[in-house]
C-alpha cells in the first residue's frame, strides 16, 4: 500500500489548508462537491483537523450518499442522525421506518437544522435502511445539545416523519463517519504535535530548552508515536475505503485508537505547555475541544473495543 497522495490531492491539500486559515466558513462551499471521492474527502477532513475545525457533513453526508448514487444539489449541507440514546451508532435503530413515515428519537445530530437532508438509520419491516429526511418537515423537533467545540448539535423527536426514500446503506454510513472522525483527528493531533514540539524547543527552564530534559522529550516522543499509529491506520482504512475493498477492521483499529489514545494524547500537550495551553489567545484549546467531541461522535473508548473485539 502506498498513501503517498497524488498531484491532485497534494493541491487539494494546499487549497483546503489556505480556505481553513483564510475563511473557514467558506470551506463547504469552497471545497465539497456532492460526487466527491474517498480520498479527497479525508485530505480535506485531515486539514479540518489541522485548523481545528469541524466538517461532519463531508462523511456523514456527502460520501455515503456519492457511494449509493443518490444526488444532492451543489453546495448543500447533509448530515446524519447515528446515535439513539444510550445506543451510540446503533446497528438495531429504535426509529422506524414504516407506512411512509419515521418515529424515533436521536441524539447527537451535527448540523441538524441547517442541513438540507438528514441521513437517519431506521428499522423497517425488511430489516434495517437508511432514510432520508427533510429537517422542515412536520413532526421533526430538534433541541439544541451542547458540544465542547461549540459546533452546534441537536437532538431529534421524530413524530410521523415523512421521508423522501430508504436505501440500504447504515454499514457505509458508519464506515464514511468513522474514517472521517480518524481523518479529523489525524489532522488534529499532527498539528497539536507541532505545536507542542515549537513550544518545548523554544521555551526555557533553567537557562536551557524544555526539550533538553529527558523527562520532557520521552512525553514528546510517545506523543509522536501516538500521531503516526494513528496516521498510518487512518490512512490505511481510507485507502481500503476508496477501493472498495472490506475496510471493516481497518475502520475499527483506527476508530479505536482515536478513542483511546487521542485524549491522553493532548493531555500530555497541555501539561508540556504549562499555563499556556489554557490561555484562550493560544490555539491548543479548540484542538482539545474538538478531540472531545470527536471522541463522544465515536461511541467513545469502551463502544469502540468492543466493536473491535466483535469485528474480529
Amino acid at each position: 500500500m502506498d498513501f503517498t497522495l497524488d498531484d491532485t490531492r497534494v493541491t487539494l491539500r494546499e487549497v483546503a489548508a489556505d480556505v481553513f486559515r483564510d475563511a473557514p466558513e467558506a470551506a463547504w462551499s469552497t471545497l465539497v462537491t456532492p460526487d466527491m471521492d474517498v480520498l479527497s474527502a479525508m485530505v480535506v477532513l485531515a486539514e479540518a483537523g489541522r485548523a481545528a475545525v469541524s466538517l461532519p457533513g463531508l462523511a456523514l453526508g456527502v460520501l455515503p450518499l456519492a457511494r449509493h448514487g443518490i444526488e444532492v444539489p451543489e453546495g448543500a449541507l447533509v448530515t446524519a442522525a447515528l446515535h439513539e440514546p444510550s445506543d451510540p451508532m446503533t446497528s438495531r435503530p429504535r426509529t422506524t421506518a414504516r407506512g411512509g413515515v419515521v418515529n424515533g428519537v436521536k441524539i447527537g445530530v451535527p448540523d441538524a437544522v441547517a442541513t438540507h437532508r438528514i441521513l437517519v438509520p431506521v428499522s423497517t419491516d425488511e430489516g434495517t435502511a437508511v432514510a432520508l429526511v427533510d429537517p422542515a418537515s412536520p413532526g421533526v423537533t430538534p433541541h439544541p445539545a451542547p458540544t465542547s467545540s461549540g459546533h452546534p448539535e441537536f437532538s431529534l423527536h421524530l413524530v410521523d416523519v415523512p421521508y423522501e426514500r430508504t436505501f440500504d446503506g447504515l454499514t457505509d454510513l458508519h464506515r464514511f463517519a468513522l474514517a472521517g472522525a480518524c481523518a479529523t483527528a489525524d489532522g488534529l493531533l499532527a498539528a497539536v504535535l507541532e505545536l507542542t514540539r515549537k513550544h518545548v524547543a523554544t521555551r526555557e527552564q533553567f537557562g536551557r530548552p524544555l526539550a533538553t530534559f529527558q523527562a520532557v522529550a520521552q512525553q514528546i516522543a510517545d506523543v509522536y508515536i501516538s500521531a503516526r499509529t494513528l496516521h498510518l491506520a487512518t490512512w490505511s482504512a481510507c485507502w481500503r475505503l476508496s477501493e472498495g475493498l472490506d475496510a471493516e477492521s481497518d475502520v475499527d483499529i483506527a476508530a479505536h485508537w482515536v478513542a483511546e489514545e487521542l485524549l491522553p494524547a493532548i493531555r500530555t500537550c497541555h501539561h508540556l505547555h504549562g499555563g499556556l495551553g489554557l490561555d484562550v489567545t493560544y490555539p491548543l484549546h479548540r484542538y482539545y475541544s474538538l478531540a472531545k467531541d470527536l471522541v463522544r461522535s465515536i461511541g467513545g473508548a469502551r463502544h469502540r473495543l468492543e466493536a473491535l473485539c466483535t469485528s474480529n
